[in-house]
């Protein structure tokens, strides 16, 4: 079957979640209004930090806006189209599991579909400040026109980079179950440290964000040519093969580990 039936099918899929979970529209009005309220504080410390001490490490408040905002609209795109990845452990104590092995479709589709989530509060948030920060950065003259395009290039770019390294950190599951706690260090705590530049952080902690957990490619490493102009232009064709290359691995560890799967009724 070709990939146009698969995209057609997780379309039908994602349709059917998003009807199931608009019946609870008060839980989806409060869920969305709590996590802007949580961007928003989120943002607004590192706001207060750079009012108080002007720049971190040369980077100004427009360009950490800027690795905030990359970061938070990549992580949406992420979460929006593949959110039960980063709940397996739920379907792997629960069985639920083996309900989706049952379906006439393909695992990780069905896995995808399940449970999509509208995320308007994240997308409005990211897009407010990033449309802030460059607006900023152009008034400058540190930016053009052209940054605009090579962001969107690095949003999508860095989505399959964080679905990557969610759908590596998932597929440990099948063999370990709980994976709460790597979860929380692979994806929370490597998102949250690259939000701001790693230039702060010292040599070892950068080649860890850079290489074992490459978040640092979703917004700083792209930031450098867009803002700074470092590198070349080659910079973002770069980062778009590194993505697919993460995820062609990450593909192949999920294959091998629901390989080793065992059942709960076996």
């Amino acid at each position: 079957m070709t990939i146009k039936y698969w995209l057609g099918l997780y379309a039908v899929l994602i349709r059917s979640s998003v009807r199931s979970g608009m019946q609870y529209k008060f839980n989806f009005i409060l869920g969305t209004i709590l996590a802007a309220l949580v961007q928003f504080a989120e943002f607004l410390m590192i706001a207060i930090v750079l009012n108080k001490f002007g720049a971190i490490k040369g980077w100004s408040l427009h360009e950490v806006g800027y690795l905030f905002a990359v970061m938070t609209l990549s992580k949406t795109l992420y979460r929006m189209l593949a959110n039960d990845v980063h709940h397996l452990e739920k379907y792997l104590t629960t069985g639920e599991l083996d309900q989706l092995l049952t379906r006439p479709v393909p695992i990780l589709l069905a896995l995808m579909s399940q449970n999509f989530r509208l995320m308007p509060a994240e997308l409005l948030q990211g897009s407010t400040i990033l449309f802030w920060s460059l607006h900023g950065l152009h008034a400058s003259g540190q930016i053009t026109w052209i940054a605009l395009p090579y962001t969107l290039l690095a949003i999508i770019a860095g989505s399959v980079i964080l679905f990557s390294i969610g759908l590596a950190t998932a597929a440990v599951g099948f063999w370990m179950t709980r994976i709460n706690e790597l979860q929380t260090l692979t994806e929370d705590s490597a998102q949250t440290a690259a939000r701001y530049p790693l230039a702060i952080y010292p040599a070892w902690l950068r080649s860890i964000l850079l290489i074992v957990i490459p978040v640092g490619f979703v917004n700083y490493v792209p930031s450098l040519f867009i803002l700074r102009g470092e590198y070349g232009p080659w910079l973002m064709p770069a980062i778009a093969l590194i993505a697919g290359i993460v995820l062609c691995l990450a593909m192949k560890f999920w294959k091998f580990g629901l390989s080793r799967y065992q059942s709960t009724g076996s």
